[in-house]
């Protein structure tokens, strides 16, 4: 007659095989039955340890110290002083009315079982701190079993180093095991994590909970445990071909299936099972792990941050398969696979989380041999703002007869050489993209040397940019960028769409890059960095804008972008300047703007010398602004002669300086005409723009600003050097020094030098930092009452028409001693 234990694992085997059938598992299933049935046989074929009444047998703690209590029914051990110990035993099984508890404080036990028998747990293990429990032949913790921890929980079949462990150190465990670890019960732990770790498989067909930790499941031959207080804390180093089976309920902060080589079943029945909550320092998040193996989904999946925001699932594997109901519930979904046909399954799992409101990322990698691509075999529709991508390491291509649809807010984007490798990625679309009805936007990204076949495309005819975003089209096809090579061919076509496809290191260049567009052929295309950097540019050489008696030049990455030109969501850092008799524009990201930048920031040097510097106009992202430059700042540290600012050295009257702001040194030398911390010279309209970096005005003689009275009318401001058009909605905080070498300069400014034109009511300074108890020295003065001590400038109500709301311009950190903009906390 068969023991209840055996009954029970017969049991198990049987209903996992039916539910792996029926979440398509397809030819594994033979050999999955095995993988997990005859450990599991094995061990309940082992009767000594499954007595009656049974506890755990022969402990001894051979590092650290306690002691070791019981009766007939519990055991009571005792590690003083919140210390590590650990205790060999013969067996470790607990039956069904029995307890075992550990009294460690927040130290930790780690039990080892060194007989024959695989451990049962049919009672109750607890403890105070954190447990550890290794057994190579395997474990069950059965339906009525119980373990709770104050600390971590760990199972594993694999073993690890007593000194490692005793030490606190990052354990290695391996071992050659075939046996298994099954929880049909409830494992619980209060402030710490969980780990159920084996070489063949894993299962989990109860209830796994840790609210304040990650719950982690990996099978493999060699795994590494750290500890981290913000993210996954096993890898698998070596694989096994094992099995991680997750049809049970599992809730933590975090929850981590892995299996390197093998397979996962995540195999939520109805409702969500699994499911990230995160708290203050973990973010929501699964991690559905076999790099080279199998995982299959069924049931939803749920992620989200414990503000209530949205977490992430990252799924990746060698092979996907979708069961019936797969879904994620999250903020961000992230697939990735070598190679990936989108068919019904995948589409109906795709559609139903991005009508959740769950972005969905599938990324082909082109690894294990596959040739990377991705295609698109059924329709996706959805409803909302939830956003697709599907990105592939070399071609995308959607099918005759498919549809890909959103009638809310969301974005697709397509895109070939997702490594940005140069790879001659392509996009094909034999489908329809419709877009008619949606209020998102469209990004079709492919290589450089690829093609693109856009095919049937609706577009939205009532579609409008968003504000400050710098689009132009609803639907566009961009060329990557993704090396210096790749940059250096946008100059080749002057009107055309590029994205940068990853970061660049211009290290490499030579001191002789020619800027993008110049007076007579400027640029007119779009250029979206996507978000990405190109760092260690060196922009020396210039080129013609406009002749003249002195030439006049501009140099930066952009030399000039023309009316049409747009160039948005990128950083650059990199070091710009000129020497010479001439007139320079000079920015790290632009000489001269007639277009839109929106979204640009730029870090570095801007140095410019010349023996007529008077004709120097610099900025640390644009010389010269006849644009709009909008939600864009610099922290570029500018030297020069002549004009400059922290953002733009001059903005020409038909330039709109709009939420930005500078916070690099500005230094003006020489023959220099004055400086100010976000603008040299003004002629067009700043608004809700703000300069925090330190301005300082040291010139060899007056660089002929002299008044009729032979005062020198050139000077620093924290703001601007000179008003000729509108300032409205902004500040300054850095401060003011000037040093002359004769008399009659003037003080410390908070805000212009001159002001010959409107500086409005809402304009302030910060008189302690910026030192200036003077706003303007010439032209139309400001209110004192405009400068404002530090407490004020920390203080929302001190700023009259600022909109601090939440969904308004400005924004007022805790502890922070003036306004920011409300898009900088998005960054």
């Amino acid at each position: 007659m068969s023991s209840p234990l055996v009954c029970r694992i017969i049991k198990t085997s049987e209903f996992l095989r039916t539910t792996i059938t029926a979440g398509g598992a397809g030819r594994r299933l033979g050999r999955l039955w095995l993988v997990i049935g005859l450990p599991l046989t094995e061990m309940a074929l082992a009767p000594a340890a499954f007595a009656g009444g049974v506890l755990p047998q022969f402990g001894q703690f051979v590092s650290g110290q306690g002691s070791i209590a019981g009766s007939s029914h519990s055991l009571v051990i005792t590690q003083p002083g919140s210390t590590r110990g650990v205790i060999d035993w013969h067996s470790f099984s607990i039956g069904k009315e029995n307890s075992v508890s550990f009294n460690n404080g927040s130290g930790a036990t780690l039990n080892r079982v060194t007989g024959g028998s695989p451990s049962e747990i049919l009672g109750s293990l607890s403890a105070t701190g954190s447990l550890y429990l290794i057994n190579p032949q395997g474990m069950v913790v059965g339906r009525t079993g119980v373990i709770s921890t104050g600390g971590r929980f760990v199972a594993s079949t694999l073993d690890t180093s007593n000194t490692a462990f005793m030490n606190g150190d990052t354990l290695t465990l391996s071992g050659g095991s075939n046996a298994s670890v099954v929880n049909l019960g409830k494992i619980s732990s209060s402030g710490g994590d969980i780990f159920l770790i084996a070489r063949q498989a894993v299962v989990n067909s109860g209830t796994v909970s840790a609210p304040n930790g990650t719950a982690e499941l990996a099978a493999g031959q060699q795994v590494w445990l750290q500890d981290s207080s913000s993210s996954k804390q096993v890898f698998v180093q070596t694989g096994s071909k094992g099995t991680v089976i997750d049809r049970g309920v599992t809730q933590a902060a975090q929850i981590n299936l892995q299996a390197a080589d093998g397979n996962i079943y995540a195999l939520a029945g109805g409702g969500t099972r699994i499911r990230a909550t995160g708290t203050a320092i973990r973010d929501g998040h699964v991690w559905l792990v076999a790099d080279t193996g199998h995982v299959s989904q069924r049931g939803t999946i749920a992620a989200a941050n414990v503000d209530g925001s949205g977490g992430t699932v990252d799924t990746q594997a060698n092979t996907l398969s979708f069961a019936h109901g797969a879904a994620v519930r999250a903020g961000q979904w992230n697939v990735s696979t070598p190679s990936f046909t989108v068919d019904n399954a995948a589409a109906r799992a795709f559609v139903r989380s991005l009508n959740a409101g769950t972005s969905v990322d599938v990324t082909t990698t082109g690894t294990n041999g596959a040739t990377g691509d991705l295609s698109v075999a059924s329709t996706l529709s959805w409803q909302g703002p939830a956003a697709l991508t599907l990105a592939a390491y070399r071609n995308v291509t959607v099918a005759p007869g498919t549809t890909l649809k959103n009638t809310g807010q969301g974005n697709l984007t397509l895109r070939a050489d997702a490594s940005g490798i140069d790879n001659s990625g392509s996009i094909t679309n034999r489908g329809t993209i419709d877009w008619s009805v949606s209020t998102g936007i469209v990004a079709a990204l492919y290589d450089m040397n690829g093609h693109y076949a856009p095919g049937a495309i609706l577009g939205n005819p009532g579609w409008t940019a968003p504000p400050d975003s710098g689009l132009v089209t609803q639907v566009t096809g961009y060329k990557l960028v993704n090396s210096l090579a790749d940059l250096n061919q946008v100059s080749l076509d002057l009107a055309g769409n590029y994205a940068l496809g990853k970061d660049v290191d211009a290290t490499t260049a030579p001191t002789a890059y020619v800027p993008i567009g110049t007076g007579a052929t400027r640029f007119t295309g779009q250029f979206d960095g996507m978000g990405h950097t190109i760092a260690n540019i060196y922009v020396e050489q210039a080129v013609a804008i406009a002749p003249g008696q002195y030439a006049v030049v501009a140099s930066g990455l952009f030399g000039v972008i023309g009316t049409a030109g747009v160039v948005r969501d990128i950083s650059v850092n990199g070091t710009g300047g000129g020497v010479g008799d001439y007139g320079i524009y000079d920015g790290i990201l632009a000489g001269v703007n007639y277009g839109t930048i929106a979204g640009a920031h730029t870090s570095g040097r801007v140095l410019a010398i010349s023996n007529e510097s008077i004709r120097f106009v610099s900025g640390g992202l644009v010389g010269g602004n006849y644009g709009t430059v909008t939600r864009s700042s610099s922290d570029a540290k500018v030297s020069a002669d002549g004009t400059l600012g922290g953002l733009v050295g001059r903005n020409f009257n038909t330039g709109v300086i709009r939420q930005s702001y500078a916070s690099g040194v500005v230094f003006a030398y020489g023959h220099g005409a004055g400086a100010g911390g976000l603008v040299g010279t003004n002629e067009g309209l700043i608004t809700q723009s703000y300069a925090t970096g330190p301005v300082t005005f040291l010139p060899r003689y007056c660089g002929g600003y002299i008044t009729p009275h032979g005062a020198c009318t050139s000077g620093a401001a924290a703001l601007v050097q000179s008003n000729y058009g509108t300032i409205e909605q902004s500040f300054a905080t850095g401060k003011v020094t000037q040093i002359f070498t004769f008399a009659g300069g003037p003080p410390p400014l908070g805000i212009a030098s001159t002001n010959n034109g409107t500086v409005a009511n809402d304009v302030y300074w910060n008189i302690e930092t910026t030192q200036a108890t003077l706003g303007v020295y010439r032209g139309t003065s400001v209110p004192a009452a405009n400068g404002l001590t530090t407490a004020q400038m920390s203080t929302p109500s001190s700023f009259v028409s600022y909109d601090f709301s939440p969904t308004g311009v400005w924004a007022m950190p805790a502890g922070a001693t003036h306004p920011i903009l409300r898009w900088q906390l998005e960054h």
